[in-house]
């Protein structure tokens, strides 16, 4: 992320490397505001499922599909699934980020799509889809079976047609979470009153989750250098409010 831009939305799917004997997909980092739905989280999981669902391979599209419907009614998936188990162990998995950031007023999709399978990122899309509050899940699950007949590049454009052709302003995305909110939680920073923390104490939270987040000092290598960047965003927004 770069350093005019705010996180507006973001999945962290967790899944085997390609070239693994066992394939298998977990959730990791979500950050996925809802309020209205679809709301930005919505929004990003249709795009992870529009950017991804015409390379998962044919054969395997049936079936994914059919996993979208059972959980879009809230029902439980035997596992695996699309060749894939799902989990709640990270361990030894390899982490791949999803964002929905805003520069400006403008909204934006950084996907992370190198050292994953199609198929991995779009079951991490619906699975973390089924997580979301059973109020918000007709909805997104709406907006990702519409995602499906989008064949263009998954950009502003896409968000446009998903909000049924209203603007895509990032005030007219009302669900968009609040940054400062969000790098608090980030970084472990209780809110007493109204006013923000003080730079010292956002200082030394983030050295301390720095610290911990580190390869060098125990910290785990997978996932370490999105961790490390989050906590410098984090730092970065609460400094600069």
């Amino acid at each position: 992320m770069q350093a005019d831009q705010v996180m507006v939305a973001e999945l962290e799917i967790c899944h085997s490397r390609p070239i693994a004997p066992t394939r298998r997909v977990a959730l990791g980092r979500r950050n996925l505001p809802v309020d209205p739905a679809p709301g930005a989280g919505g929004v990003l999981l249709a795009g992870i499922v529009a950017h991804t669902a015409p390379n998962v391979a044919p054969e395997l599209r049936e079936d994914l599909v059919s996993v979208m419907e059972t959980l879009a009614v809230g029902q439980r998936v035997v596992q695996p699934r699309v060749r894939h188990r799902f989990q709640s162990d990270r361990v030894g998995l390899t982490v791949s980020r999803q964002c929905l950031v805003a520069e400006g007023s403008s909204l934006a999709f950084e996907f992370d799509d190198e050292s994953a399978r199609p198929v991995q990122l779009a079951l991490g899309a619906l699975y973390a889809a089924a997580s979301l509050p059973a109020v918000a899940r007709v909805p997104v699950f709406d907006a990702i079976r519409s995602s499906l007949f989008w064949s263009r590049p998954v950009d502003n454009a896409f968000i446009s047609w998903l909000m049924d052709g209203n603007s895509v302003d990032l005030a007219d995305l009302h669900a968009w979470n609040d940054p400062v909110a969000w790098a608090m939680e980030i970084l472990e920073i209780e809110r007493s009153g109204e006013d923000g923390p003080s730079k010292r104490v956002v200082q030394r939270k983030f050295r301390t989750l720095l610290r911990a987040a580190h390869p060098d000092h125990g910290g785990m290598t997978d996932g370490a250098a999105s961790r490390i960047a989050e906590l410098t965003e984090a730092r970065r927004i609460l400094l600069a409010s």
